[in-house]
């Protein structure tokens, strides 16, 4: 059968509407916000608007053997939206509707396609939300699901999987099935939910997904503290969390990172000159609470708390100061990327080993003669280093370096982002063997011919 002959194929299961080829296909759906961008066209973009479109496709892939790379909305950074040359993306953004909302039993029930914007905008009026924060808002939830994505409020409410109830699949022979439901607990078999999420697509196609929601708080704060010394900052983070203020936020910022994100943000944030002449690094802390009063004890006591462990001073923002500060946090990334950063990666260790990491993480910078500017979720030890190094070979020794202790320590190689192509090499030389190969029958029970988003996480196969 010639490639004309699939495409009309293709094109008659779908519409002429719902598929793109060559010049017709959007450059965005080409590439993720890797740094590392691989130029592969796909023999076509498709764009489902429902389960029985993504059936149609994948049943049309397996039987031409044609790969498929399911596409939320790029905002990924480990290159895992990546097309296939000759394969076929199945691009979700037209699935964004809500199918159900129950407010009695904080469940809400949407389609991939939909974005952390769009959900937050629908849930403002009830009074919940969803509370996972990566800090894209045009994040796609199905994204967000094949990634486990994280971000800034995983220190007190979790990450993807902590809030994900259930969840609709296509497998690669077309077949549909639903995992968990709008219930809070489960001890009925193997947890399908939880192997799918994180997966990176390589198992199904997400079509609908079950989230639990939480209440909004109606009051919160934000908090500046500076410090003199890095250390100093990621050492008072597992006392913060002991002394049971439960921060919403809790991340780190290098004096670096803050300084360009404020200027990218024409942000003046009112520190002290004396004071910031001295600082090193900073924490910002959220705290969220049900009354006022709660609120006003809270910040008291973390002001005593990390005054007494070296705070320089403590600064509670104003209101729109403290969301314009937020919001550049969330572009730390793209600052980064701007300012020509070579990788950024997200590695994580548990929280108590976060200043040995960063220890290491220097010393390896001097070794390798690269400049590493840093931020991160440092409340549950996810750390995100911008490395600056033009020499290929010895930036990729330095990252190896970089991931083996995190890895050492207790920790992973990512966090968050996924693994996806660029993480791959290094994922699968420091995993346990044992697993690597428990999870790669795992693949094949789900995709014994290697379809779904081939060539990345497990698959070391190289790109065609």
């Amino acid at each position: 059968m010639s490639t004309n002959e699939i495409l009309d194929e293709l094109i008659e299961l779908l519409g002429a509407h719902a598929v793109s080829v060559g010049d017709e296909i959007n450059p965005d759906d080409l590439h993720d916000e890797s740094l590392h961008p691989r130029h592969t066209m796909p023999l076509a973009v498709v764009h489902p608007s429902t389960t029985n479109d993504v059936v149609a496709v994948v049943r049309w892939a397996s039987e031409h053997g044609i790969p498929v790379t399911p596409r939320g909305s790029g905002t990924g950074l480990s290159g895992g939206a990546t097309p296939v040359p000759g394969g076929v993306v199945v691009a979700m953004h037209r699935m964004n509707s809500l199918l159900r909302l129950d407010p009695a039993d904080h469940v809400a029930v949407v389609q991939p396609g939909m974005t952390l914007r769009e959900l937050g905008e629908i849930l403002e009026p009830t009074g919940l939300r969803y509370p996972v924060y990566p800090g894209e808002l045009s994040g796609s939830l199905g994204g967000n699901v094949n990634t486990n994505a994280g971000g800034m409020r995983a220190v007190r409410h979790g990450v993807t999987r902590h809030h994900v109830l259930g969840l609709e699949v296509v497998l690669i022979d077309g077949t549909v099935v639903r995992t968990g439901g709008p219930v809070v607990k489960v001890s009925s078999g193997y947890d399908l939910t939880q192997l799918i999420i994180g997966s990176e697509g390589t198992l199904g196609i997400v079509t609908e997904i079950t989230l639990k929601l939480s209440p909004a708080l109606p009051h919160a704060a934000t908090v500046l503290v500076p410090f003199a010394t890095l250390d100093e900052v990621t050492t008072v983070v597992p006392s913060i969390i002991s002394e049971g203020l439960a921060p919403s936020i809790l991340e780190y910022l290098d004096v670096l990172t803050m300084a360009s994100v404020t200027q990218a943000a024409q942000l003046e944030l009112g520190v002290d000159a004396g004071v910031a002449e001295k600082t090193l690094a900073y924490l910002v802390i959220v705290l969220e609470t049900r009354t006022a009063e709660q609120l006003d004890a809270d910040l008291i006591a973390l002001a005593e708390h990390v005054t007494e462990h070296g705070a320089l001073d403590v600064y509670v923002l104003p209101p729109h100061a403290a969301t314009q500060l937020i919001e550049a946090r969330e572009r730390a990334f793209w600052v980064a990327k701007a300012a020509g950063a070579h990788d950024i990666i997200d590695i994580v260790v548990p929280r108590s080993r976060v200043p040995r990491f960063l220890e290491r993480a220097n010393a390896l910078a001097a070794q390798y003669e690269t400049f590493l500017v840093g931020c991160g979720h440092v409340g549950d030890g996810n750390i995100h280093l911008s490395i600056y190094q033009p020499d290929e070979t010895r930036r990729a020794d330095l990252l190896h370096e970089l991931f083996r202790t995190g890895v050492e320590m207790g920790g992973a190689v990512s966090g968050e982002h996924g693994i996806g192509l660029d993480k791959q090499k290094d994922f699968l030389a420091l995993a346990d063997p044992v697993s690597l190969d428990l999870q790669r029958a795992i693949k094949r029970a789900f995709d014994p011919h290697h379809l779904l988003n081939p060539y990345r996480l497990l698959d070391e196969r190289p790109m065609p």
